[in-house]
């Protein structure tokens, strides 16, 4: 029996998810074919079915990806002490990839799947549960540093964050005169007062 080489599997497997995005964010989830996403990757259909079922399967794994990036962008790190800094960090990196243009497109696609698509709105309300406990835990540490505001709700303050978070994503999708730079020291500044517990 031959012996999978875990290192060789997951270069495999992430060379496909690759391009499979790029085929979606050009055309679509359902505009797709299955034959395109092998022409991207430079497989046969067989080989990318050794690592997927199918189509579906395919997008599965991208959405659960996006969902484990976003809960380790989120998580402490080791060696971290700054609260207020590794909050800026991470708010920053969110930020930046509402203007990444694959990233930006793919998201959509994902959001429009989820409306119609039971078992996608099931994946994407599971990442955002890991989301959500990621921030939760982030703020919790921060508080207990002194360095939040003792009185701060950590599940409104979430709820908050990501509402500000989305938000700066649909105007930096949908408008395009929209001033990403101006947006984001404003929300920056506005998410700084919020924790802080100070005026703004």
């Amino acid at each position: 029996m031959r012996t999978v080489d875990p290192e060789k599997h997951e270069a495999r497997r992430r060379q496909i998810l690759e391009a499979a995005a790029l085929c979606f964010a050009r055309r679509g989830f359902h505009q797709t074919r299955t034959a395109e996403i092998c022409a991207e990757a430079g497989m046969s259909p067989g080989n990318v079915f050794h690592y997927f079922a199918g189509k579906d399967d395919i997008i599965a794994a991208i959405v659960d990806e996006a969902g484990s990036e976003m809960a380790a962008r989120f998580a402490l790190t080791e060696g971290e002490t700054d609260a207020i800094a590794a909050m800026m960090a991470r708010i920053d990196a969110s930020l930046a990839q509402a203007t990444d243009p694959l990233e930006a497109r793919i998201t959509l696609e994902v959001v429009a799947e989820a409306v119609r698509n039971p078992a996608m709105m099931d994946c994407v309300a599971r990442n955002e549960a890991v989301r959500r406990t990621a921030l939760a835990g982030l703020l919790e540490w921060g508080q207990a540093q002194g360095q939040l505001a003792a009185g701060l709700d950590i599940a409104a303050a979430v709820d908050w964050i990501l509402m500000l978070l989305d938000g700066y994503f649909d105007r930096a999708v949908i408008d395009p005169a929209f001033d990403t730079g101006g947006a984001r020291t404003r929300l920056r500044a506005s998410i700084l007062h919020f924790l802080r517990g100070e005026a703004a």
